[in-house]
């Protein structure tokens, strides 16, 4: 039986999502506590990966469990996982369900914070220099439609091509936060942090409409600005088709 779980978590202590030889992994912890739980090993595949630092709102994984799950399982699941990973629902789904490739929509925040906050540090980003925010505003909608992101993508990255369709992409003051959203099918690595520190030197007058337009067309990472730190970066919805889910929310 496959069923997708839904994830939150800090990301502040794991090397990203995925599992490695020499580093921890949100992927690996979870799967331990699984295997500690159920006796099995189970495992698991996420609807995306998020780099080192990232923090995740809403993340979804799929497994297959050969047993019923217990009525008890979340909260016996949420006992064993550290205190910065929870697990939120649990729901039965097709078998040929896949929490990656059937994934229509993924939404990340970037969070900026204009005066110095303690309570923010390691979870937003501290940008003192003046920005022109409504010619951020402009840049942001150039990236919406589909198109070629290679500009904004890690070099060494192993995908079949770089088009990725954008829905929403704009700034938003929220208190005293600046906060950039974005919504597309997918996102190439490191794309999210490379199109905000892009914006940034916009918004600095570094960089003008008609450069950030030419950069957008030139598929070349170093025409575009620096990566923002991890820190201020959250994965905060994935959506799916409801035809995927064999019931309601069960967990």
């Amino acid at each position: 039986m496959r069923y997708f779980f839904e994830i939150s978590y800090k990301g502040s202590k794991y090397n990203g999502w995925q599992s490695q030889p020499n580093a921890t992994g949100v992927q690996a912890v979870v799967e331990d506590c699984i295997h500690k739980l159920l006796r099995s090993k189970i495992e698991i595949v996420a609807s995306g990966r998020t780099d080192t630092g990232v923090h995740c709102v809403q993340q979804y994984f799929h497994a297959d469990i050969p047993e019923p799950l217990p009525e008890n399982i979340l909260f016996r699941i949420n006992s064993i996982l550290p205190k910065d990973i929870a697990i939120n629902s649990i729901r039965k789904v097709k078998n040929e369900a896949n929490a990656r490739y059937d994934a229509i929509e993924r939404i990340y925040e970037y969070h900026i914070i204009r005066e110095k906050d303690p309570f923010r540090h390691g979870f937003a980003l501290f940008f003192f220099k003046s920005l022109d925010i409504q010619t951020m505003q402009d840049a942001a909608a150039l990236l919406i439609g589909k198109q070629d992101f290679e500009c904004f993508s890690k070099v060494k990255t192993d995908v079949n091509n770089f088009i990725c369709e954008i829905n929403v992409a704009e700034w938003s003051e929220v208190g005293k936060e600046l906060v950039f959203t974005i919504s597309a099918n997918r996102f190439l690595r490191g794309m999210v942090r490379a199109i905000v520190g892009t914006l940034l030197d916009v918004g600095q007058g570094r960089i003008s409409i008609d450069e950030f337009r030419t950069i957008l067309k030139s598929r070349d990472r170093k025409e575009a600005g620096a990566n923002v730190p991890a820190s201020g970066l959250y994965l905060t919805k994935v959506s799916y088709p409801e035809s995927i889910f064999e019931n309601e929310e069960i967990f």
